[in-house]
């Protein structure tokens, strides 16, 4: 049975160096394809080296998972965190940094609230619905384009791939999902997201500027199956954080 590995993104081995960045593919996630769109969508840095994505749910709040703030299992401190926001080539995007003490994790999922200071983005609205076997959504992130070294393989411009939603109790989803956990299981279409992508969005398919923001990717095999938290299940917790 293929070993199933969790993306772990606070590792040495996903800080990634500027001269990696540029040369790395522009292609797609691990198979996917580069993205057009995804105005929402940010880039985290830890001392100026990229390490998770995120989404920008208000003009000052985003949404990210909270693995991506801890470093040998201590916290990460404000100082050193920053975000890339509007563009989807993260060379090219404004820094925003976050607000100091400003950031909540959620006690029930691997997801992030960071206040940071304002943003001139266009934010994604919050699924209100469960999503449901066989629907087909998009991951988005900067992560790695490869498997092994990923190092070498992080993407400076937004890429995005296709999942299906599977069944929680799916043999497939073992060690990733349970039914009436807080995150769903994901099966490839087009591409499986990989380090790099921790934190970033899982959007609805519909026409721009419809979509909704139903997952936060949170971990892969990197081959088949991957998850997220569910934002429909943590969404009076999101209101009332990003209401503060």
């Amino acid at each position: 049975m293929v070993r199933r590995v969790r993306v772990l993104l606070l590792s040495a081995l996903l800080l990634v160096t500027a001269a990696a960045m540029s040369t790395a593919p522009a292609s797609a996630v691990i198979g996917g394809s580069k993205s057009g769109y995804g105005p929402w969508a940010v880039r985290m840095l830890v001392d100026g080296r990229p390490e998770c994505t995120g989404t920008a749910v208000t003009s000052q709040w985003i949404i990210s998972a909270s693995h991506c703030f801890f470093e040998q299992a201590q916290p990460i401190a404000d100082k050193r965190i920053s975000f890339r926001v509007g563009s989807l080539d993260m060379r090219k995007g404004t820094t925003v940094r976050p607000v100091p003490g400003k950031r909540v994790g959620s006690a029930r999922a691997d997801m992030m609230l960071i206040k940071v200071t304002p943003m001139k983005v266009r934010t994604a609205r919050l699924a209100t619905a469960h999503v449901r076997p066989g629907q087909v959504v998009r991951q988005y992130g900067w992560g790695a384009t490869c498997t092994g070294d990923e190092n070498r393989c992080q993407s400076p411009v937004l890429k995005q791939s296709d999942l299906r939603v599977v069944r929680p109790d799916d043999p497939r989803c073992d060690g990733y999902t349970a039914p009436g956990g807080s995150d769903f299981c994901m099966a490839k279409v087009s591409g499986i997201p990989a380090g790099g992508d921790s934190g970033g969005p899982v959007m609805s398919i519909a026409p721009r500027g419809t979509e909704t923001l139903l997952g936060v990717f949170d971990g892969s095999d990197r081959q088949d199956i991957a998850e997220a938290g569910e934002v429909a299940r943590q969404l009076t917790w999101i209101r009332s954080v990003v209401r503060r």
